[in-house]
């Protein structure tokens, strides 16, 4: 395998975007199209890649070229070379036009309470930063990280098949309830049995998300199957706004801070069932092999003061 050096000094930025070009396009006709390049300089560019990183990229045939395994990885970081790249510009355009920079954040659902606070304090020290937040499942978070959407996020990495990718440091445990709707005929009861919950739907996760995972568990320790009629979200959104529905008999799991902040809003009742388990902790997570900005440093400086 070629050297570092002896790899940056022959690979260019235009050869990077034609190959996340090649990848979309699935053509190299296209893809020499949309680079505005003639197919047989967008040829020479991918064999320069190629021979600078010594693995075939690309498989040919006549319905066209697909990204080798190799290929795929290099892709990847491809993405994250572009990103980086828009990321430095937007943030340098912020800083020149006093707008204080950038940060984009992703979140899992129940961490949005411990993110707003952390945000509005950041907002109180740099009331110019720019702020995104994107709030899904930690695999999906992932993703975005990967591609450099975001530039860290609050989730889980252990949902990753390869977690050591990634920077994680622990905040705290997620303790979860049982909510439903202020109509339901069991949000004024004093205790409430998991076998009560049987007659109502359920929203959950998707199968797989460790949300998922852990109440599946909890209806095994009761001797239950988990219903078969469920709807599945992560939107916290729709799950509020499903319960929330005149004489509604459905009943959510819910992370126990978010569900506080809904319950304090009369929006839905937090049931009182004794749960036997509890989910794991989650924590910040970054790309390994990158540098954060002084912004987002000085974000995970202040979720540690929160947390």
């Amino acid at each position: 395998m070629p050297s570092v050096n002896a790899i940056v000094s022959r690979l260019r930025f235009r050869q990077m975007a034609l190959l996340t070009a090649l990848d979309e396009q699935g053509s190299l006709h296209k893809a020499a199209e949309v680079m505005h390049m003639t197919q047989p300089a967008a040829t020479k560019a991918l064999h320069e890649m190629e021979s600078a990183l010594g693995v075939i990229l690309f498989d040919r045939s006549s319905r066209g070229i697909e990204a080798t395994e190799l290929g795929r990885c290099v892709i990847r970081y491809a993405r994250l070379i572009q990103s980086d790249v828009s990321n430095l510009r937007d943030e340098l355009q912020g800083m020149l036009s006093g707008q204080g920079g950038r940060l984009s954040i992703g979140t899992i659902m129940g961490a949005a309470p411990l993110i707003t606070r952390a945000m509005m304090r950041l907002r109180e020290v740099q009331p110019e930063v720019s702020i995104e937040i994107m709030e899904d499942t930690s695999a999906r978070q992932l993703l975005l990280l990967d591609q450099g959407h975001i530039d860290l996020m609050i989730g889980r990495s252990s949902v990753s098949s390869q977690p050591q990718m990634y920077n994680y440091e622990m905040l705290r445990g997620e303790p979860m309830c049982i909510v439903t709707g202020v109509d339901h005929p069991l949000a004024t009861a004093q205790k409430v049995r998991f076998q009560e919950l049987m007659t109502s739907s359920w929203i959950l996760y998707s199968s797989n998300m460790p949300m998922r995972i852990w109440i599946e568990h909890e209806f095994k320790l009761e001797g239950l199957k988990v219903p078969g009629n469920v709807i599945e979200t992560a939107s916290w959104s729709v799950t509020v706004t499903l319960l929330a529905q005149s004489h509604s008999h459905m009943v959510a799991v819910m992370p126990l801070d978010l569900a506080h902040f809904f319950a304090a809003k009369k929006m839905l009742c937090i049931l009182p069932v004794q749960l036997k388990t509890r989910i794991e902790h989650y924590g910040i997570v970054t790309r390994k092999n990158t540098t954060l900005s002084s912004i987002g440093k000085m974000f995970i400086n202040i979720l540690r003061q929160q947390n």
